[in-house]
Parts: C-alpha cells; sequence; structure tokens
C-alpha cells in the first residue's frame, strides 16, 4: 500500500473505526481516485456518493488496460477524494460486471444516481466521458466497447472537515 500521508491517516481513521487494524485490510485496497475528468464533475459526484444517491460507477475497459490496472472486484476497498485529493470516504465494491456500453441496463443507469436517474440521461452523459477518456487511452468511442458497472457501498465518511 503506497498513500500519501493524509489519505493514510484518512485509511487508519477507517480502520480504527472499523475495530480492526488488520493486514487484511490493507490487502483489499485498490485504489484512491475522484469520480469523472474535471473539477465540477469530481466534487459534484463525490457529493452524490455522500448523500447515498450515487452507488454504482462505471469505467472503460480500454482505460483500465491503458493504464495497466486490474479491474475492481468484489470486496476492494477504495478512497474517494474531491478533486482537490482531500478524502471523503471509503467505498466497498461489491459487483463489477462487464457489458457493451449499449446494453447497460436502465437499473445500473439509476443505480448510478447521477442526472434524473434515467438510462438517456446515463447514456448521454458517459457518451461524452468515455468518449473523452478513449481518446486519452488512444481510442476511438463505441457503442459495444466494453464497460466495467461496478456498484459499491459507503463504509467509512471521515469526520467532515474535507467536505465535498
Amino acid at each position: 500500500m503506497n498513500l500519501l500521508a493524509h489519505l493514510l491517516d484518512f485509511w487508519r481513521a477507517f480502520q480504527t473505526e472499523a475495530g480492526t487494524s488488520d493486514a487484511s485490510f490493507d490487502e483489499r485496497f485498490y485504489e484512491a481516485f475522484y469520480f469523472g475528468d474535471s473539477q465540477t464533475l469530481a466534487d459534484e459526484l463525490a457529493a452524490l456518493v455522500l448523500q447515498g444517491t450515487k452507488r454504482a460507477t462505471a469505467g472503460s475497459v480500454w482505460s483500465f488496460e491503458a493504464e495497466g490496472k486490474r479491474l475492481p472486484r468484489p470486496g476492494d476497498l477504495s478512497i474517494v477524494t474531491n478533486w482537490a485529493g482531500q478524502p471523503l470516504c471509503v467505498i466497498e465494491t461489491l459487483s463489477v460486471d462487464v457489458r457493451p456500453f449499449n446494453e447497460v441496463s436502465a437499473e445500473f443507469a439509476a443505480i448510478e444516481g447521477e442526472g434524473d436517474g434515467s438510462l438517456a440521461y446515463w447514456q448521454q452523459e458517459h457518451r461524452a466521458y468515455f468518449s473523452r477518456e478513449c481518446e486519452r487511452a488512444g481510442r476511438t468511442f463505441d457503442e459495444r466497447m466494453p464497460v466495467a458497472c461496478e456498484c459499491f457501498r459507503v463504509v467509512y465518511q471521515g469526520d467532515g472537515d474535507a467536505g465535498a
């Protein structure tokens, strides 16, 4: 586990609240990250997670491949930050389902909790986001591109000093 000091302090506070300093928590650590690719998006989506509205996220499998990063797995623990890198909460991955972009369900879009929660909104916003993401990975967006649909739950929120 290689975390910056402020993230490590947050992680240790999570372990203390969970009542363990068990190394298995460290083994389950997946990543520290913010949602999206802009300050506005990152902070907005983090707020939705903290409110309990956003309980899922979607990522292009191509981006995971380009970064040489494995897909998240059930049981993984991640620190969600705001754009500035302040830790806000720890989430646990519950499930990951890989499916083509054009086969993502309305149920998943609703669980992701963005905008009006509709599949139409999800497709519009994610088509734009994935197009940018694909460009960074040297690919071109495709309706059949594989998307990792991850459901999660918040298992720890800090003391609120960081803000969203």
